[in-house]
């Protein structure tokens, strides 16, 4: 289930808004909420638009938009395709009430207000099955228009901050440019060994052959 989100603006991680969390869950996210700042320090105008971080037993979604971040930690087992649509009706709503003046803004949570729309928000998709089973709501389209998760990054927490694992699109296409790239360097291997079977079998057959009749002959 959705356990907490954040916005803030992209190009300073100033603060916007948050859900009104209970004691129990500011105390129980206390750690992921802290990496959530580090994510925000790390994400730039190059960063990928849509990403998971995994950490422990949650994972940090997040969507990129108009210079806006909008984070949310999630149940590692809830599924994904909910999270970014949750994420995506937040960025429909707030960009729609705040987008103008996101800019203009100086002090953190200028738009604590909008606190309201997310806990409404959040309580539609808290529960997978709920989710499925709600009739009339803007859950009802997700079956016929679920955006294709297999596509948003994934990363571990561990990676992103400790190694210094980059967010940026560009790292993210490098990486899977060497990937293809290792992949087909294996591939024409095995198509150059195959060939080559292909090309001396028949006379290395015919040596084999010929080195049995001379040892069978002279022995």
């Amino acid at each position: 289930m959705v356990r907490s989100t954040l916005i803030v603006r992209a190009s300073d991680a100033l603060p916007l808004a948050a859900s009104v969390d209970d004691e129990q869950t500011e105390q129980t996210l206390q750690e992921h909420k802290q990496q959530a700042k580090l994510i925000f320090r790390r994400i730039t105008p190059h960063s990928e638009p849509k990403c998971s971080i995994e950490s422990g037993r949650y994972t940090l979604h997040y969507l990129l938009a108009d210079n806006v971040v909008y984070l949310t930690i999630a149940d590692q087992s809830y599924p994904r395709k909910f999270a970014f649509s949750y994420l995506e009706e937040l960025e429909k709503e707030f960009s729609l009430s705040y987008g103008p003046k996101v800019e203009s803004v100086r002090k953190p949570y200028a738009f604590v207000g909008f606190d309201t729309f997310m806990s409404k928000t959040a309580r539609l998709y808290r529960d997978t099955r709920a989710a499925n089973a709600s009739r009339g709501s803007n859950l009802d389209k997700l079956n016929d228009e679920l955006q294709d998760v297999t596509r948003i990054m994934t990363k571990n927490i561990e990676e992103l901050l400790q190694r210094g694992d980059s967010l940026d699109r560009m790292s993210h296409l490098s990486t899977s440019l060497r990937t293809e790239s290792e992949k087909y360097r294996r591939a024409a291997r095995n198509v150059n060994v195959q060939a080559m079977i292909r090309q001396y079998a028949p006379v290395g057959a015919v040596a084999l052959i010929l080195i049995v009749l001379l040892w069978w002959r002279f022995s």
